[in-house]
């Protein structure tokens, strides 16, 4: 296993960051990076480089009025794809807006992304600096993190709560619920929020739009919560993770 090293952002950021070569390495990685479980756990999923700035203030209540402070309040951990972009860039923005201290931990295939200080290709996306942590895996497709954003949740919880929130997103964001209900972990999807989990959320109703939706429903626990409602997504998140308390 990589021992850690620091991630210098221009802005001033720091996080903290280990590379893993191997799913059997993640435990470790995590205890490296001083996230040793179990913790609460909340994996946020969904819409990145399809989500405009009008999106994104719409959406910014849920985070502002639920996922940040559920998780600063259970002492928790989110998990997210780490990026400057979508979902991604608006937890970070609302965590570091609240003062929250809960880590942030983004799952990066590295091949993807560019690290502050390091030359690479013109088409990697650049990480969020509001990030407390990141776990580079291997990878250089957009979806190669899925199956790590999972694996990574299930070793922070541990004994402890997790669950996975769905906002808008496209076909990997199906791909990341679809390893989330694999791995056991409840589904709240956001209806309203647009794209994959509009199309989920009509598939949950029992109007199916397309197969891929219609096969995830019963594979697993998930369901569907208005996204202008953060106060529904509040108690829902609030009952999860208080079960560990």
């Amino acid at each position: 296993m990589s021992t850690p090293f620091t991630v210098q952002f221009p802005t001033g950021g720091r996080a903290t960051a280990v590379r893993v070569p191997s799913t059997l390495d993640i435990a470790g990685a995590l205890e490296a990076m001083g996230l040793g479980g179990p913790r609460p756990t909340v994996v946020v999923v969904g819409g990145a480089g399809g989500l405009d700035e009008t999106d994104l203030e719409r959406l910014r209540a849920l985070f502002t009025a639920a996922i940040v402070p559920v998780l600063a309040a259970h002492h928790g951990v989110g998990v997210d794809g780490g990026t400057l972009s979508g979902v991604m860039r608006l937890f970070g923005q609302t965590r570091a807006a609240a003062g929250a201290s809960f880590p942030l931990l983004g799952v990066v295939a590295e091949g993807t992304v560019e690290l502050p200080g390091h030359q690479s290709a013109s088409d990697r996306a650049e990480l969020d600096s509001h990030h407390s942590h990141f776990l580079l895996v291997p990878g250089d497709q957009w979806g190669d993190e899925s199956p790590w954003i999972a694996e990574v949740a299930g070793a922070l919880a541990g004994s402890a709560p997790s669950i996975t929130v769905l906002i808008n997103g496209g076909q990997i964001a199906l791909q990341d619920v679809e390893h989330s209900l694999a791995a056991g972990r409840e589904v709240i999807v956001l209806a309203g929020s647009g794209r994959a989990a509009d199309t989920l959320a009509a598939a949950l109703a029992g109007t199916p739009t397309d197969e891929r939706t219609a096969a995830l429903v019963g594979r697993g626990p998930i369901r569907a919560l208005p996204a202008d409602d953060p106060a529904a997504l509040t108690a829902a998140l609030a009952t999860v993770l208080g079960a560990s308390t």
